[in-house]
């Protein structure tokens, strides 16, 4: 395991995705809320980077800013050595929240952002059975997403942000919300595309386990403000079948990581009770 500098990014010549110096604030009713401060990392091509940390340390404030939903913060985001301010085509988001359009059937939802695009409905319909196919929901074109289950419904929303080709795929936990062994296999699937893409990936995550599994590198943040604490290259071997995931080098690094996230858990909790104790509650 190789612990870096976390005010360091990777070389930038290499970097696809280049974070630097983010720092968001926000004022409350109890003054200034420093959410994240000073952040800096970079993704190279083809690389999956998850980042990970308490409650509250503001991953998906991190999120938000990356993908351009949130403004007026510090520091700079940049694709391709570019400067991105606000949406940007280059990056496709998917998010924890059920995101697929009920009224229209999984080809239809697959197809939405070609639609968008100005494709005819042919080729449009042709390129999005291919993302169907990929990520394994062959057969189910026709169906709505009510007919689905909630890890098939998140695969419909990962095939339509991928319908779009983006450069850098951006997902914040977009399993949180299914059953554990639904996730893993998900995360299997993911991971998958993920190789046979060579799709750039960040990963937001409160899961150490689908950290591991699925990550090139683990940012760990620390609670607020939510600084990057270290990170951790993860050495494991592809394709991440059950007896990696099994093994004593893939717990290893799962208790490294815990170590770190326990530390900062434990900050959060102590610093929430204080402030109920002062009568502040939750900011």
């Amino acid at each position: 395991m190789n612990d870096r500098n976390p005010a360091l990014p990777q070389t930038a010549t290499r970097s696809l995705l280049e974070v630097e110096g983010i720092t968001k604030r926000y004022v409350t009713t109890e003054g200034t809320l420093t959410a994240v401060d000073n952040i800096s990392f970079s993704v190279a091509p083809g690389e999956f980077v998850s980042v990970i940390g308490p409650s509250g340390c503001g991953k998906s404030t991190l999120f938000n800013i990356i993908g351009g939903l949130v403004g007026d913060y510090d520091g700079h985001v940049r694709v391709g050595g570019s400067a991105i301010e606000g949406t940007h085509a280059a990056i496709g988001m998917v998010f924890q929240e059920e995101s697929t359009f009920p009224w229209r059937t999984v080809v239809e939802n697959v197809a939405f952002p070609l639609e968008l695009a100005g494709i005819d409905k042919r080729e449009r319909t042709e390129r999005a059975e291919d993302f169907i196919a990929l990520v394994g929901l062959t057969g189910f074109e026709r169906r709505y997403p009510a007919e689905l289950s909630g890890g098939m419904r998140q695969r419909v929303a990962i095939a339509r942000t991928l319908a779009s080709q983006p450069r850098i795929l951006l997902m914040d936990e977009p399993f949180a919300a299914l059953d554990e062994q639904t996730r893993v296999l998900l995360g299997d699937k993911v991971l998958q595309i993920q190789q046979q893409l060579k799709q750039t990936t960040l990963l937001i995550t409160h899961n150490l386990t689908e950290a591991v599994q699925l990550s090139d590198r683990v940012l760990v943040m620390t609670y607020r403000p939510g600084r990057l604490k270290r990170v951790v290259d993860i050495d494991l071997p592809h394709p991440r079948d059950s007896d990696v995931v099994g093994s004593d080098r893939f717990g290893h690094y799962v208790a490294e990581i815990w170590h770190d996230l326990r530390e900062e858990a434990t900050r959060g909790i102590e610093a929430d009770e204080a402030r109920a104790l002062r009568g502040g509650g939750r900011p």
